[in-house]
């Protein structure tokens, strides 16, 4: 009864003063991320909504390119993770983030992998040169971080010409994994933290030597033009900074930078 007379008094409260007695809406950000970050960053956005409740994350997940291309054109975006320097340094390159926000935040690597199904005896990369190898996925160099690795390690090997005519392009990474596990390609160019992802789907038959292609790195950086500066700077930090951030990346695989 006392709690419904406290309640009832609030209420008149309002009315007689006419103020508004309704809880503050929630600031949104929205976060445009590499699709390589998925399950590690939804997982890291509960955690931060715990942490900072009057903050709501949306994400926003694509190929890094794909994602710089719609922030040139207006996007209504707060924050940009991207799997690669080079496409975040392409937005820095237009004045479109706060180079004070920009930081480098985890490291993968790379894989190569073949359907867990297959009966392929696949060992190493100069393999992906025997006649029954006949479809390779990668993603596509032009807007796929993981493309233009997977084409610096062919390059590297001196496999380009040779596949060339073998290569399917996916729009993003976790879709060369799908061709993958649904047994499209014979073999595929992933970031390790993916295969991880389908580990009854795929095998990795081999991990590929940093020294073959630019270092995997992951920077985000707070996007000019934000309507929420100090949430998308607040979400930046913790996911550059903050412990259990950290230990959530480490637990899908993801290096320190």
């Amino acid at each position: 009864m006392r709690s419904k007379r406290l309640l009832f008094a609030a209420a008149v409260f309002c009315l007689f003063f006419r103020m508004p007695c309704y809880a503050a809406p929630q600031t949104e950000i929205t976060v445009s991320a590499a699709i390589s970050l998925k399950n590690a960053f939804e997982e890291i956005g509960r955690g931060f909504e715990v942490k900072n409740p009057a903050i709501k994350v949306l994400f926003n997940f694509g190929g890094s390119g794909d994602l710089a291309r719609q922030i040139e054109a207006g996007a209504p975006v707060d924050v940009f993770a991207s799997a690669s320097p080079k496409d975040m340094q392409d937005i820095q390159d237009k004045n479109l983030l706060f180079p004070e926000t920009r930081a480098v935040f985890a490291g993968n690597s790379i894989v190569i992998v073949q359907p867990s199904q297959s009966g392929l005896k696949l060992a190493g990369v100069e393999d992906l040169k025997k006649p029954e190898v006949r479809r390779i996925g990668i993603g596509n160099p032009q807007t796929v971080p993981a493309g233009r690795y997977a084409a610096e390690v062919l390059a590297f090997f001196k496999l380009g010409d040779a596949l060339k005519e073998k290569l399917i392009m996916g729009e993003n990474v976790r879709q060369v994994l799908d061709y993958v596990v649904r047994g499209e390609v014979d073999a595929g160019i992933v970031y390790k933290t993916d295969a991880l992802t389908q580990p009854s789907g795929v095998k990795i038959f081999f991990h590929v030597p940093q020294a073959s292609h630019s270092p995997v790195l992951y920077p985000a950086a707070v996007i000019k033009n934000t309507k929420s500066l100090e949430a998308a700077k607040r979400f930046v930090r913790f996911v550059v900074g903050d412990t259990a951030a950290r230990r959530i990346f480490e637990n899908y695989g993801f290096s320190k930078p």
